[in-house]
């Protein structure tokens, strides 16, 4: 187990916890060899212990800590020791980019492309020394405080998937490619496609494919078409729509073939973004007749003028498709929603020059893919579906969830897809009802599902239940943009009585019905285990603070109460805190020497040591020059100890009785102070 204060390695000395995943811990920590702050990411236990992924972590890890570029998060060393597997990278102060968007909603088209180039510079980097990232999201996209973009946790992907954890763990299937959720074989361009989705989710606020199982989103990935961001947002000039249309084809040879041709079109929008010169591949031209060369008919003639097997399977399916090529580009501009004009705005990464014009061309839409084409895919997902539903049936027998074969549940999926279409227009996305809910689902509902600004606030005069949403403002049924606020008002559970609570919970089960666990300072993990052991289905997991410290990285909400009575399947959502709202201190040092009483004489070397009451240590220094003069900003506690320890003869005395003469001998003296510091603003 890591502590603070303890050295990893004989160099890496923990100074403070600064973040936490589904698979590990990232620690703050100061390489003495080098006398740098570094960034330490120590897997968790149940990973660790798992020798053929610390294997395969150790192997990936080793093979990235040689790619250094500005947009990468560098790796610097790789290790174990007591168990303890870590990872040793670049510190970056800052923020995810996922929590980036959170915080302003969406981005600004020019900003959203910016990060987009820096994103795409990183992973041409590591395309070209074959690395292949494999998890490409905006959790894994580091923004620091300078501006600077950078992607993080190379390696670790192909380590995890090589080793069948799960897209719940990973946290990756709202962005993982149709090629990676069929489980077949991923390449640079399902980077491309993943990047993709993260631009849509900067230039919108949502993802483009929600669902209630992470097997109904990733088959949306390999069957849905991708809806076009200009739908959530009618700023997004013509290019960058069609660049993120076209970075998240289906078919990943219909997508961007590299970073550097992602880059090009990037760094072009940003010049002229209302320009139509994005290259879409339209699947009915690829099959379309024209005029073969020389060189074809002279292949064709020594062939003895017979078609191979795949070029008569490519004739029947381009006969196949004639019948609706001629409407094909009517129907792109019919879809395509009107918008104003791309203007430009404060936050400027690049300039430009507007282009006044924009020409519309059907060259870059797609329409129905081939016969052959939606064959595979559906045999896919036939293949997908069944094999999840055996792995999850032998899983819940082994576990004793499922007594025989149950019923599989149908049409959730398509209920929710058809809930959303049916209350978003151009007049905006229609607010849902979350009155009665808990914050985690009203959370969930609003900002996850919808891409609206949550903001939360207290109501003590009601008799709701704690965590109970009692009013919204806007209310429920209202339209309004995606990214708008809307705030909940929660019950504080003040003049919630205990007879309605006990009432609750000792409502009778019937037939089918299971009792809701506690979860409370659980791991993310454990909860999902326990809530799956209890016939329960693990919901989404929100961040949020929480000032109980105890509960830091661990779950510290429930959608339903504990002792609740539910159907069998019912999903719990859960809230994972991030530790109190961070307040941070400065100090002002005037550290004077010790004084005579504590028989110090000026000129004696002294050892100054300053550390903070959460065991960070701002000052470590020997001098006999004093007053020790410094200024510690961004201090993560309130006070700290400061102590000397300095060698001095001890004074003498003499007993007037026996004439004895003791003390004079050297001796060491420590001496503390407490400090208190204060709190910056």
């Amino acid at each position: 187990m890591v502590k603070i204060g303890m050295v990893i390695g004989d160099r890496y000395e923990v100074l403070e916890k600064i973040g936490t995943g589904g698979m590990s811990d990232v620690y703050k920590a100061k390489d003495h060899k080098l006398n740098r702050l570094v960034a330490v990411k120590v897997l968790k236990q149940e990973f660790s212990e798992n020798e053929n992924f610390v294997s395969k972590f150790r192997v990936e890890a080793q093979s990235t800590a040689g790619l250094l570029h500005p947009n990468t998060v560098n790796v610097y060393d790789v290790g174990d020791e007591d168990g303890i597997n870590y990872i040793v990278m670049e510190l970056v102060d800052g923020i995810t980019l996922k929590k980036y968007i959170e915080k302003k909603s969406r981005l600004s088209v020019k900003e959203a492309v910016s990060i987009a180039i820096q994103v795409a510079m990183g992973l041409e980097a590591a395309h070209n020394n074959g690395i292949i990232h494999r998890d490409i999201k905006p959790q894994n996209i580091m923004i620091s405080r300078d501006g600077k973009v950078k992607v993080t946790d190379f390696g670790i992907a192909k380590a995890a998937t090589s080793n069948t954890i799960t897209s719940n763990v990973m946290g990756s299937v709202h962005y993982t490619s149709p090629e990676q959720a069929r489980g077949g074989y991923s390449d640079a361009k399902s980077d491309i496609y993943s990047l993709g989705i993260t631009l849509f989710e900067m230039l919108t606020g949502r993802v483009p494919f929600n669902g209630d199982t992470t097997v109904a989103i990733a088959i949306k990935h390999i069957q849905e078409e991708l809806p076009s961001p200009a739908e959530f947002n009618d700023e997004i000039p013509i290019s960058v729509e069609k660049i993120v249309l076209k970075c998240c084809q289906k078919s990943p040879d219909r997508r961007y073939q590299n970073a550097a041709e992602l880059i090009a079109d990037l760094k072009r929008s940003l010049i002229t973004p209302d320009k139509d010169f994005v290259s879409l591949v339209d699947p009915d031209e690829e099959g379309a007749t024209r005029v073969a060369s020389e060189e074809e008919e002279e292949m064709l003639h020594s062939s003895g003028g017979r078609l191979s097997d795949t070029e008569q399977m490519r004739l029947k399916s381009d006969v196949m498709k004639d019948y609706d090529r001629d409407d094909h580009y009517d129907d792109y501009d019919k879809k395509r929603p009107k918008r104003r004009t791309y203007d430009d705005d404060d936050d400027e990464f690049y300039g430009y020059s507007k282009s006044s014009n924009r020409r519309r061309s059907g060259s870059g839409s797609s329409s129905s893919q081939s016969k052959v084409e939606k064959m595979t895919i559906v045999m896919a997902i036939i293949s997908a579906a069944l094999v999840g539903f055996i792995v999850l049936l032998l899983l819940g027998r082994s576990l004793g969830i499922f007594g025989g074969e149950e019923e599989p549940v149908e049409g959730a999926s398509t209920e929710l897809s058809s809930t959303e279409t049916s209350s978003d227009s151009a007049d905006g996305i229609e607010i849902p009802d979350v009155v009665g809910k808990t914050v985690a689902e009203a959370v969930s509902i609003l900002h996850d599902d919808k891409g609206f600004d949550v903001e939360k606030a207290a109501d003590s005069a009601n008799t709701a239940a704690k965590d109970t949403v009692v009013s919204m403002s806007p209310a429920a049924g209202n339209k309004t943009k995606s990214g708008s606020k809307v705030t909940i008002y929660i019950s504080d559970g003040s003049n919630h009585s205990t007879q309605a609570a006990t009432a609750e919970v000792s409502t009778a089960k019937s037939e089918g019905q299971v009792t809701v666990p506690n979860i409370i300072g659980m791991t993310s993990e454990d909860a999902v285990i326990t809530l799956v052991e209890a016939g329960l289905e693990a919901g989404k997991v929100v961040e949020t603070t929480n000032e109980d410290s105890n509960l830091t990285g661990l779950i510290c909400a429930q959608s339903i109460a504990p002792q609740t009575s539910v159907s069998q399947g019912t999903v719990i959502n859960m809230e994972l805190s991030t530790g109190p709202a961070k307040v941070t201190y400065s100090y002002n040092a005037e550290i004077a020497a010790p004084t005579e009483g504590e028989n110090y004489t000026y000129g004696i070397p002294v050892r100054v040591t300053l550390v903070t009451s959460d065991g960070t240590t701002l000052l470590s220094t020997t001098t006999t020059d004093f007053p020790v003069q410094g200024t510690y900003k961004g201090i993560t506690a309130p006070t700290g100890t400061l102590t000397f320890v300095y060698t001095a003869t001890a004074p003498t005395s003499t007993n007037p009785e026996t004439g004895e003469t003791t003390g004079g001998e050297t001796q060491e003296y420590t001496v503390t102070r407490a400090v208190t510091f204060t709190q910056e603003n």
